[in-house]
């Protein structure tokens, strides 16, 4: 178990969050009514569980695969840090983090 922070694109809006080791950034989204659609399931087809990684903490997971990064290019208000939280699983790796929500994002649920 770890905790981690959700952070408004502005900056001024943070709700820290427990996670199990396992669980995907889309799944502990979800379960703490952060807004996160998830429209695909964690399927990674679509890009509505787009979140910014700092340049600091892009270490802690693996590179994103070719499938992530062309899902991704769906997303609004990509940065070189974005990635898809339904391929981010969280363990050690993650305590600590902070992730940033995009200003804006496409619902796929309209």
């Amino acid at each position: 178990m770890g905790r981690l922070t959700f952070e408004s694109f502005e900056g001024g809006e943070r709700l820290v969050v427990d996670f199990l080791d396992g669980e995907t950034v889309l799944e502990v989204a979800q379960e703490n009514n952060i807004n996160m659609e998830g429209t695909c399931g964690g399927s990674m087809a679509c890009s509505t569980c787009h979140v910014i990684l700092k340049p600091e903490d892009m270490h802690r997971f693996p590179s994103p695969s070719e499938e992530e990064a062309e899902m991704l290019e769906l997303a609004l208000g990509v940065s070189v840090t974005s990635r898809l939280g339904c391929q981010l699983v969280l363990g050690d790796n993650a305590e600590g983090l902070v992730l940033r929500l995009p200003a804006e994002t496409r619902s796929m649920m309209e």
